[in-house]
């Protein structure tokens, strides 16, 4: 598979011979693949950044990866199968990337923001055996669109960050999903600023300096 099936655009490694390691970005709701993609400058030159656009419009000029549906009463909903679809076809792009960009098929991080941190931490659980380090952005785990791998889990490197005045995505909501980790035993650092639904420049120089140390 030579394409990606999402719009995408890309940073190339300074690796000039062999493989690459992949960084994959994938957006929130409402987004595009410029968004993360900012952060690109300031991330280690030896990654190949491919960052993904959503298939969905929404309002706005952005994207999506599945909808989000809100009753008369306020509460929301969303359409599972698409999410579920978008989840599978990140994995894709995973293994497009390899062939494309010749990035290293067992050296991938995923990072991803708002919904798009809820669709790598399905990818990971659900398919680990590319997944090396998972950076989720204000985003949660949602089993519902999770199949747990019986491969082993432990490989896997996760770095979670949640604003304490999230209403977007409430941080207690947000804190509460992670005990699906724990109760599968799966290790991961998480931390939590005092901001709303983003990412502030403690959160963003504490990210990296994780990603680097997880580089050596």
């Amino acid at each position: 598979m030579n394409n990606l099936p999402f719009y995408h655009i890309v940073r190339e490694s300074s690796i000039k011979e062999g493989a690459s390691p992949l960084l994959l970005m994938v957006h929130g709701f409402g987004s595009n693949e410029q968004d993360l993609f900012s952060f690109s400058r300031a991330l280690p030159n030896e990654f190949t950044i491919v960052s993904i656009r959503g298939p969905i419009n929404t309002p706005g000029m952005g994207y999506a990866w599945y909808d989000i549906y809100f009753d008369l009463k306020g509460n929301k909903t969303y359409d599972i199968e698409m999410a579920i679809k978008s989840r599978d076809l990140i994995l894709k792009c995973v293994e497009g990337c390899s062939k494309k960009y010749n990035t290293d098929i067992n050296n991938t991080t995923l990072m991803g923001f708002s919904q798009g941190s809820i669709l790598i931490n399905a990818v990971a659980l659900t398919y680990p055996k590319n997944i090396k380090n998972i950076i989720s952005l204000s985003g949660g785990i949602d089993p519902s669109i999770i199949t747990l791998s019986k491969e082993d889990l432990n490989d896997l490197s996760f770095y979670i960050s949640h604003g304490s005045e999230d209403e977007v995505l409430p941080f207690n909501q947000a804190k509460e999903s992670l005990n699906f980790l724990n109760q599968n035993n799966i290790v991961f650092d998480f931390e939590t600023y005092p901001v709303g639904h983003g990412v502030c420049p403690e959160n963003f120089k504490s990210m990296l300096s994780w990603l680097n140390k997880k580089m050596l």
